[in-house]
């Protein structure tokens, strides 16, 4: 007999008011943990969206005859891609329960109930009434599998009392006291979260999960399990350790630094970059400080003014140009920057301008451009975008800039800052093209967006997609039993995708809006290497394991956004972890398991913005966290080792916030020999 509670919420603990969003409806949860203020109780809204801005929030409570009611409030429902306001709470170890809620549509213009065996925002089973029907359905990334159905006309005035209950691969669901489907599967028995979900205006109270007491007892016995299972790998893996820490003063910033040799002695420095808004949200991000300091925190320099708004400064959801680099092979790195249309290369030692050359000017028919707003370009020079080094002239060494605006040209400048190359796409160029020699002559092609460029600009091959943009690309021989190199992309609502050298696409799986991917050996009892990919628009924060050919292996929500997944040598055993965020709960790192080996410390530390990078020098990660005012730097417990594994990664001198990444045990992972044309 279900008669133990196991949840219960009337939302009489709200106050009458808003439930807590995203107030921006901003990309910053991209790549930085962004947590919205306000009273959350037990649930957890993963649904966003780029559409809702200027709209307020999703979920309001309010009341009613002294009842209060979490109320939902959307009606946009095919931006990005289709989206389920879904308000979760609960964990995946819930089963065998009976859940209940009451209901009011203040519109049958959409679908309304409850969801349950819910393993994340976006594989759940729902039991919604919509036009004139009761539906079980089964929803999974972009696929919705109506599972059973049956009529039910219903209005906007009535109270309906919604209810499922789960007994083993079974579900019955009723609707006022009276059953009016069931049905069997294996989703139901796995159990998981429960929540309610909206696409239009509806009301919801009284929300109860009830279970008899053996399944409490084995819910329990779970989640004990699950908690050995981590505290047990914890064990294995050097804790975090807090190494430094430095004031930000008034120089913070966001996810927006560079590492680098700024004196040539092999020490350590970080630049920091605040950034102003012009025209149009993100479009023209414009660099107004940059600061260089060494690791204690020292100010080695400062170009600009810094503000003490910092907190709004730093809240640019996109790539800035900045890039720290030895580009002229002297032996110290230069700062490599746009400031106030001019790219220039900055003397890491001082601040002071090496060289300077204005930026391209704006000579394109704007009515041809690319993602610019209204359709006229703001200004009549190039705001670049975002910066990256390559080697398109064939040297020993990279020694050309690659610079671009915000989604449609792209600019290739040598050493000396003249232009090698102009390309305008008919396609958007994603974030950050990615450079690599495809075919060993020296000389770096250029995946740009969905389309490949040889070393002096023109078009190849473009993949058979056309729609939104790549956020991040990753390359690598990372196919067991396969020389050849594959490109695996993250394209919005055009999902995840393996392509080859050649044009074509070799696996592809529609996740929602795919945001990021890493490669590593995160699983190494498995052959080849791991992806991880995350999404973000729509339903948020999903994080997807595959192997080494694309297949699906897991899928996990920690709740939480700003999920680097990040590849981290911390142990030096030849095991890749992956960096979610700074979360001292349910971020850190996470074995290729996608349970959590290692914990940040319960130390006030920051948790905006996290980094790896190899600070100590014996080869394994530090993990560098910081928000706008404090940095903390950890290091492992047992630091320093010698003689660990020493992967290549991906280099820092290509720093960006849309970089996919690799940890790779040597270059020949790196090197090719293909021709592009091959299949042509």
């Amino acid at each position: 007999m279900k008669n133990v509670t196991l949840f219960t919420d009337d939302f009489s603990g709200f106050a009458i008011g808003e439930f807590p969003y995203d107030r921006d409806h901003s990309a910053m949860g991209e790549y930085q943990y962004v947590t919205d203020p306000g009273e959350h109780g037990a649930w957890t809204d993963q649904i966003c969206s780029y559409a809702y801005n200027g709209t307020g929030p999703s979920w309001i409570i309010t009341e009613a005859g002294g009842k209060h009611y979490m109320e939902q409030m959307r009606i946009e429902k095919n931006r990005p891609h289709r989206i389920f306001p879904t308000l979760q709470t609960g964990k995946t170890a819930w089963h065998s329960y009976r859940l209940q809620t009451v209901l009011r549509r203040l519109s049958t213009k959409g679908s309304a109930g409850l969801a349950f065996c819910m393993q994340n925002s976006i594989n759940t089973l729902v039991f919604v009434l919509e036009q004139d029907e009761a539906v079980l359905a089964y929803r999974h990334k972009e696929e919705v599998v109506i599972l059973a159905k049956a009529p039910y006309p219903h209005n906007c005035d009535t109270y309906y009392t919604l209810e499922i209950d789960c007994n083993g691969d079974m579900v019955e669901a009723s609707i006022n006291g009276s059953k009016v489907l069931s049905y069997s599967s294996p989703l139901v028995a796995r159990g998981g979260k429960i929540g309610i979900t909206a696409d239009c205006p509806t009301q919801f109270t009284d929300v109860r999960v009830e279970v008899c007491q053996d399944t409490l007892k084995d819910i329990e016995n779970k989640e004990t399990a699950e908690q050995q299972k981590a505290a047990l790998l914890q064990q294995q893996y050097p804790a975090m350790k807090l190494w430094k820490t430095i004031d930000l003063q008034s120089f913070g910033t966001s996810r927006q630094i560079r590492f680098g040799h700024l004196n040539g002695s092999g020490e350590w420095f970080i630049v920091l970059a605040q950034a102003q808004k012009r025209v149009n949200r993100d479009a023209y991000a414009h660099i107004s400080c940059l600061t260089a300091i060494d690791l204690e925190g020292n100010v080695l320099w400062q170009r600009g003014t810094p503000s003490d708004q910092a907190d709004k400064l730093g809240k640019i959801s996109a790539d800035l140009p900045l890039q720290v680099y030895d580009i002229d092979g002297d032996g110290v790195d230069e700062v490599i920057t746009a400031l106030n249309f001019e790219l220039l290369i900055l003397d890491g030692r001082t601040g002071e301008v090496k060289k300077s050359v204005k930026t391209p000017l704006s000579d394109d028919d704007d009515t041809t451009l690319f993602g610019v707003p209204y359709q006229l370009y703001a200004f009549d020079r190039i705001n670049p975008d975002g910066i990256r080094i390559a080697n398109f002239s064939g040297k020993e060494r990279p020694s050309d800039i690659l610079i671009k605006d915000r989604y449609c040209r792209v600019y290739a400048l040598d050493a000396d800052l003249n232009l090698l190359w102009k390309y305008k796409s008919d396609k958007n160029t994603g974030h950050f093209p990615l450079a690599l020699d495809i075919n060993g002559d020296g000389r770096d092609e250029l995946l740009c967006g969905y389309t490949l460029l040889d070393s002096r600009g023109k078009p190849i091959w473009t993949y058979p997609i056309s729609a939104d943009h790549t956020d991040e690309i990753v390359a690598g021989k990372f196919m067991a039993g396969s020389d050849k190199g594959y490109f695996a992309c993250v394209s919005g609502t055009e999902g995840f995708f393996i392509g080859d050298f050649q044009g074509n696409i070799v696996k592809r799986d529609f996740i929602g809006h795919a945001q990021r991917v890493s490669v590593g050996n995160f699983c190494p009892d498995r052959e080849g290497f791991e992806l991880v990919v995350s999404n973000f628009w729509g339903h948020q924060g999903v994080i997807y394991m595959y192997d080494c050919f694309g297949n699906p292996l897991w899928e996990m929500e920690n709740e939480l956004n700003g999920n680097l997944l990040t590849p981290v040598n911390w142990k030096g055993d030849g095991t890749d972890l992956i960096l979610l965020n700074a979360d001292m709960e349910h971020g850190g790192l996470i074995n290729g398991e996608g349970v959590q080996a290692v914990r940040f410390p319960d130390d006030g530390h920051p948790v905006l913005c996290c980094e790896a990078i190899d600070l100590c020098h014996d080869a394994r990660d530090e993990i560098v966290v910081w928000d706008y005012k404090r940095m903390f730097i950890y290091t492992q417990a047992d630091a320093p080792l010698a003689e660990v594994y020493a992967p290549v990664k991906y280099p820092h001198h290509n720093a960006s916030n849309y970089r996919g990444e690799y940890s790779f045990p040597d270059e020949s992972y790196l090197t090719f020999r293909e021709d592009p044309e091959e299949a042509l």
